[in-house]
């Protein structure tokens, strides 16, 4: 055997071995998650051991979940405000890459460049100022300032759209053009058909945003009927003294279901998702 096939070997030996350490790196906290979500134990504290001698499994955490806490309705609210912030930034989304991407007007270049800056500036730098304008219109504490905030924004986020939008052959849409179709039924008809791997990507990133979001929903909810899962947990093992040895397991059931909810979700649309991200990337 050369030395050029030993050295190749031995770096194939040594690259699987890093991504299998990174691997199970990776999966360790998701198994504690589990286990801990399905542990049963005398107490219900963090446990001192990686696995006890008197190792438990059950149900119970998720009984108690849902039946001595108020996470069905923290689930229903960040169920609500999730699918509501997705659809207007969608179409946001959607209309602004769109418009970026075929029509051609005065500071077009410049807009674009503001926007893709804009987006650059982490959300949370606005909050006081989202705050304070949310308390004057009298929004605050309220599931519908919470749209507004996740779905504001939505247009700083159309250059992977537009990316994609730039790669859809123009001639079809001008061809209708002269056949007296508007822009509108050509966006609706011609384009959107498409466009599925780029709509479904926008539509997954839209959802999880305010699926997992605590900072913004910390600020602007103080009511208890208005909690969403993130900030119900929250609350829930920092309610009191002890609350967080006593219910640390019922929050791992809680972030298991949550996480359940995302990780079914995108594995029934990854095709369409990895499709949106890579032809979204081709041109800008």
């Amino acid at each position: 055997m050369s030395k050029v096939k030993k050295k190749i070997k031995l770096s194939n030996l040594l690259t699987y071995l890093l991504l299998a350490t990174l691997g199970v790196l990776w999966l360790l906290p998701i198994g504690y998650l589990i286990y801990t979500a399905f542990r049963v134990t005398p107490s219900t504290g963090i446990i001192n051991t990686l696995v006890p001698a008197n190792l438990q499994l059950g149900v119970d955490n998720f009984v108690k979940l849902f039946k001595e806490t108020a996470f069905p309705r923290w689930l229903l609210n960040t169920l609500l405000v999730s699918v509501s912030s997705c659809v207007l930034t969608t179409l946001f989304i959607l209309m602004v890459s769109y418009a970026l991407s075929r029509l051609r007007f005065r500071m077009r270049k410049p807009l674009i460049n503001v926007l893709l800056v804009a987006g650059m500036f982490p959300g949370f730098m606005s909050m006081i100022a989202v705050y304070f304008i949310l308390k004057a219109m009298g929004l605050t504490n309220s599931l519908v300032a919470l749209v507004l905030v996740y779905s504001g924004s939505a247009a700083l986020s159309y250059y992977i759209c537009k990316g994609f939008f730039d790669t859809v052959p123009r001639a079809m849409e001008e061809a209708a053009i002269i056949d007296g179709a508007n822009r509108f039924t050509v966006f609706q008809r011609f384009v959107l058909p498409l466009s599925k791997p780029i709509v479904v990507y926008t539509a997954l990133t839209s959802f999880i945003a305010p699926w997992c979001d605590f900072i913004f929903v910390n600020t602007i909810i103080s009511d208890r009927e208005k909690y969403t899962v993130a900030l119900g947990l929250y609350k829930m093992i920092n309610a009191e003294k002890n609350s967080f040895n006593d219910n640390f397991t019922v929050f791992c059931a809680g972030a298991l279901v949550v996480a359940a909810i995302i990780v079914t979700l995108f594995m029934s649309m990854q095709r369409y998702y990895v499709e949106g991200v890579t032809n979204g990337s081709v041109k800008g």
